[in-house]
């Protein structure tokens, strides 16, 4: 089998868009090794370099971060590593660092492929294939070779002559993806297990950008990107993700788990659609703003919506961070432009648009004589999903009023005030909105509290709801805060809903909804909204009931369960004068000749 081996100042060019398949952080995995004696193999897929333990000694020697077998072994060891995904695989660093006199001389890789539910292959399985030849080794010093792009596998095996210590290995290659089925499904088309790729990155000082499509949302800052302090006014850094493929997106979700005082003050996204697999040459006027400069905020998921994507497809994610800092995770969901088959692999004939042959066009013209027999559809409006609420995608239109488990992760945490108080029991996030009203002095309005008690929309879960009005409330603010229940006390309710849903949109230039600014929102019973005076918004709709049960057999397994609607109280603090003027509200009934605005609620 031919190989290369490449110097380690070349390493960039040759590795910065493979991904590291074997990896702890994508579910790498030692299966079975041959002999441990010095050092456990389960070091070998360690993210961290490997540090030097010089000086320190255990029970069986002097200690090392890596893999490390008995002396005089006649024939060599093994280590069988199940990789965190399928893939085709390109190269290999084998990094021998702070072995020096106990190094592997020599080393060689074997691959298969097998299914994910069948027994892990054995040492003597004979469908083992050799990827690499054997190679020589020297002490502390990483070794990288590439290797023809293999065959799909999901396992490799690590040979190393005839014994001794190899500190990190590590296996790079491309994501064999799998997506779903149904081409109307919406999924993260830049995670990493769906051949997402981070392609370059402007800085990577302190976490490298191929963090953000990992799965989950990471253990600790070291597991995110994050660049160096920036002093320069006007700086910004940015990375660019190649999508697993082309896609019409929707929403983005952005994380900064674990970063609270170094977090990015603001970002921005744009998409491209290119050939280039690194776009770093292309023009700024050719990458398409699709989320507008947006404030952030520490130690949370952000979920905002996508705009300039309606029916164009992208294949690549530019997010650009002001004036620097760390993200977690970026989440780019959307759909498949490319057509599919029931396994959810790649058409490679037959591409969208062509007729399929005649007798496809025959049967596609039989559907339509059928289809115009039956009466038309009534017009579908644009359709808005309905994403969870954060302060920061709320922010054009009002604040969230909440607790945070965390003092460190309000909003704008060098402003916001947070204190103890009641002798200690308690803590209290000062002022996270302010009441206002402008109306008119002798209009008589007061500023009160009222109490809506809301009954459930008629909505499910993956549904869809149609948004026919809009109202505003053009002199003051009003805030809608959820109260709980009451477990049987009264009138109070005793199972209170957990979940709503809040529906925006900016007042246009005609004094009307400007509905292309319209935006939906999920909020918890946890989360209490206020609306800026003047913003559109629908009226009140709770939404379905969610609990999570655990099982208290197995305590890995736990269920979902979406419980009917149930019934919500409110307390609406607003000013108003109350006799149903029109300083106090306008309601404006949308025009649906072309469809309503329909907003997509997940589960």
């Amino acid at each position: 089998m031919p190989y290369a081996q490449i110097p380690l100042d070349k390493f960039k060019e040759t590795f910065s868009t493979n991904i590291e398949l074997s990896s702890v952080a994508l579910g790498g995995q030692v299966i079975s090794v041959s002999d441990e004696f010095f050092a456990e193999a389960f070091h070998l897929l360690l993210v961290e370099p490997a540090p030097n333990l010089k000086g320190q000694f255990g029970p069986k020697g002097a200690l090392f971060s890596g893999w490390e077998s008995r002396r005089h072994n006649p024939t060599y060891d093994w280590c069988i590593i199940k990789l965190g995904t399928a893939g085709s695989i390109d190269g290999f660093d084998i990094d021998t660092s702070h072995f020096n006199g106990n190094e592997a001389p020599q080393a060689s890789v074997d691959i298969l492929y097998s299914a994910d539910d069948a027994p892990a292959p054995q040492a003597d399985d004979p469908r083992w294939e050799e990827l690499l030849p054997k190679v020589n080794l020297g002490p502390n010093s990483r070794h990288l070779f590439t290797v023809p792009a293999s065959k799909r596998a999901n396992y490799v095996k690590l040979n190393m002559y005839p014994d001794g210590g190899i500190a990190r290995f590590r296996v790079y290659g491309l994501v064999a993806p799998i997506f779903p089925s149904d081409t109307s499904a919406n999924f993260d088309l830049a995670h990493v297990f769906s051949g997402g790729r981070v392609v370059f990155t402007s800085d990577q000082h302190f976490g490298v950008g191929s963090n953000l499509i990992l799965p989950g949302r990471g253990k600790d800052m070291g597991d995110g990107w994050e660049t160096k302090r920036s002093r320069a006014p006007g700086h910004k850094d940015w990375a660019i993700i190649k999508l697993g493929d082309t896609g019409y997106l929707s929403q983005v979700e952005i994380d900064t788990a674990h970063f609270m005082g170094n977090f990015p003050e603001s970002c921005e996204l744009h998409a491209l659609r290119s050939d280039e697999i690194v776009p770093i040459d292309v023009p700024d006027d050719r990458w398409t703003l699709i989320l507008p400069r947006t404030k952030l905020g520490p130690h949370r998921q952000h979920f905002f919506q996508l705009e300039n994507v309606d029916g164009k497809p992208y294949t690549h994610v530019k997010i650009t961070i002001y004036p620097d800092g760390g993200v977690k995770r970026v989440r780019v969901l959307g759909r498949r432009a490319t057509a599919i088959n029931e396994n959810g692999e790649a058409q490679a004939s037959d591409a969208i648009g062509s007729d399929g042959g005649s007798d496809a066009a025959a049967e596609r013209r039989e559907a339509d004589n059928a289809q115009s027999c039956q009466p038309p559809a009534p017009p579908r409006g644009p359709e808005i999903p309905a994403v969870p609420l954060t302060p920061e995608a709320f922010a054009p239109f009002g604040k969230v009023v909440q607790a945070y488990a965390d003092v460190n992760a309000v909003p704008n945490p060098r402003t916001t005030r947070v204190t103890g108080a009641n002798q200690g029991t308690a803590t209290k996030f000062h002022k996270l909105a302010l009441l206002e009203s402008t109306y008119p002095q002798d209009s008589g309005a007061t500023a009160g509290l009222s109490v809506y008690r809301c009954k459930p929309i008629d909505v499910s879960p993956e549904g869809e709801w149609e948004v026919k009005l809009l109202e505003r409330h053009p002199c003051t603010n009003q805030a809608f805060i959820p109260m709980g229940g009451g477990h049987g006390r009264g009138d109070a309710l005793e199972e209170p809903g957990t979940a709503y849903l809040v529906i925006v949109a900016q007042n246009g230039e005609d004094g009307m909804p400007d509905l292309s600014t319209m935006r939906a929102f999920v909020a918890s019973g946890g989360q209490g909204i206020v609306y800026d005076t003047g913003v559109w918004h629908h009226p009140m709709a709770v939404l379905y009931k969610v609990r999570q049960w655990d099982s208290r057999v197995d305590a890995h397994q736990s269920m979902t369960f979406i419980i009917p609607a149930q019934t919500m109280d409110f307390t609406c603090v607003e000013t108003q004068i109350g006799n149903g003027d029109k300083l106090d509200c306008e309601v404006v009934d949308l025009d649906g000749t072309a469809g309503y605005y329909r907003v997509k609620v997940s589960s």
